[in-house]
């Protein structure tokens, strides 16, 4: 017995039972490609009516049907069933249902191999314009809590120990920047994706003549696939994006780390509002940085989806599998949780306070004005190595007594090597060591303020890209 719903009936006596239905299906997960499926489809049959294929009358019916269908799936009104097997086949037993032959004609010279290719490909490049949305959003944030901290002085690390001073705004942007190329990878994604594959049917072409020139113009693609097994086989796009997702969640990660630890009554860098915090069920007194900590717990799981997927694609013959079914669900996923974790970090940082005076007094521990020390006695001539075990010397002494550098007396100083001067005291001052630092991308003052300028004209370049690829609708 034939089930109708199935596509390929006529060579089969017997159709799946329920089991092996749900196993099968993808329509849980890839319902969420009506839109793409219905545009696809729409140029597609088009295309076909232009080329004298179909009718006209034909490519108006399917056209006016899909529309139909459409509306109802975004008003609600549509209802999936799993015996359709995935999204692409639902529609088009919908469409048939509706409009009656002449939806049996929409499948002509094409195959589900291409059509879920176009409509995956059209799914990654909103998903890839989106997430730039995001990330930009983020930038802006970052760029701003630089430019309106631009004077405060904070402890940089090394090995999460005290080294050096620095800007609070030269700790943003270093944020900015990574955020920068995690906007270059979803560029690339874009453009990986901006491919269109439909008119390679099956594995190798398809006997009738197509113009998928023109399908691929209307469909805003920049260029047609040049192979047809390659065309219905490549998921490389997807994983440009899954990685492009994994490498800013681990920038996002970073990030909220450095929230976690500068909100705690140890660091108290900052303050995070209480709408971006939580409280304990048991201590009163609690207020948990939650949502840093899941940002930075689902990083894993986007590194999870990066590997689903490549294991995945690993060791697939040509063409297609039905493997390649399972590259949906590690992409939208990765997706769902980069956006998310996006829109989190910039609700955290748009409204938590920075602590300047916490941060400078910070800044003053640590023996942080060592190397500028050193670099105080090789510019008079030291040997840096001999002047480095000096200043180590120095350090070792005050941390036995409790002191700090800009405690000692040049006396002291001069004690320790004769070549120290008076102005060894203006060495240690720690404005004076964040200011010395003036080497392109240095943290002194002026070098901040051209790389905000630098970081502002990046995102203008890279919001310009986005309106002109075309804003994804909110």
């Amino acid at each position: 017995m034939s089930d109708a719903r199935t596509p390929w009936s006529g060579r089969f006596e017997h159709t799946p039972g329920e089991f092996q239905q749900a196993f099968g299906a993808s329509l849980p997960v890839d319902k969420r490609l009506y839109a793409e499926d219905i545009a696809g489809s729409i140029a597609h049959a088009r295309m076909l009516a232009d080329r004298g294929i179909i009718s006209g009358a034909d490519a108006t019916s399917i056209e006016e049907g899909l529309l139909g269908i459409l509306k109802d799936i975004e008003c609600g009104a549509f209802t999936f069933s799993i015996a359709d097997e995935d999204v692409h086949m639902a529609i088009e037993a919908e469409l048939t249902r509706r409009i009656g032959d002449a939806g049996k004609r929409l499948h002509t010279g094409r195959s589900r191999n291409d059509q879920v290719a176009t409509a995956t490909r059209l799914a990654a490049r909103r998903s890839s314009l989106e997430l730039a949305g995001r990330v930009n959003a983020l930038r802006e944030t970052l760029l701003h809590l630089a430019e309106s901290n631009r004077d405060v002085v904070m402890p940089g690390y090394t090995h999460l120990q005290k080294a050096q001073p620095v800007l609070f705004a030269h700790h943003m942007l270093a944020y900015s920047w990574m955020l920068a190329r995690d906007l270059d990878r979803l560029k690339g994604a874009y453009a990986s994706s901006d491919v269109m594959p439909l008119g390679s049917a099956a594995l190798a072409g398809t006997t009738f003549p197509l113009d998928r020139e023109a399908v691929a113009a209307e469909l805003g693609f920049g260029s047609i696939s040049p192979n047809s097994l390659d065309a219905v086989s490549d998921r490389d796009f997807l994983a440009d994006l899954v990685y492009a997702c994994t490498l800013g969640m681990v920038h996002l990660s970073r990030l909220a780390e450095e929230l976690i630890l500068w909100s705690s009554e140890e660091f108290g860098f900052i303050t995070l509002d209480d709408s971006w915090s939580t409280g304990s069920s048991i201590m009163p007194q609690k207020k948990n940085p939650d949502f840093a900590e899941l940002v930075r717990g689902k990083t894993g799981r986007v590194l999870g989806d990066l590997t689903a997927l490549l294991v995945t694609l690993k060791g697939l013959p040509l063409a297609y599998n039905k493997d390649m079914q399972e590259d949906k669900e590690p992409t939208f996923d990765a997706v769902d949780t980069y956006g998310a974790a996006l829109h989190a970090m910039t609700g955290m940082l748009a409204t938590m306070r920075v602590n300047a005076e916490r941060m400078r007094s910070g800044a003053r521990g640590g023996f942080m004005a060592a190397t500028d020390l050193a670099d105080h006695l090789a510019e008079r001539g030291v040997p840096f190595r001999e002047a480095h075990e000096i200043v180590g010397k120095l350090v070792l002494m005050c941390e036995r007594e409790g002191r700090t550098l800009q405690d000692l007396t040049v006396e002291e100083l001069r004690a320790a090597s004769p070549v120290f001067d008076q102005k060894a005291l203006d060495a240690v001052d720690i404005d004076a060591v964040v200011a010395r630092r003036t080497t392109p991308g240095g943290t002194a003052p002026e070098r901040v303020a051209e790389q905000m300028t630098a970081a502002r004209e990046a995102l203008e370049r890279d919001d310009a890209w986005i309106e002109q690829c075309g804003s994804p609708e909110e």
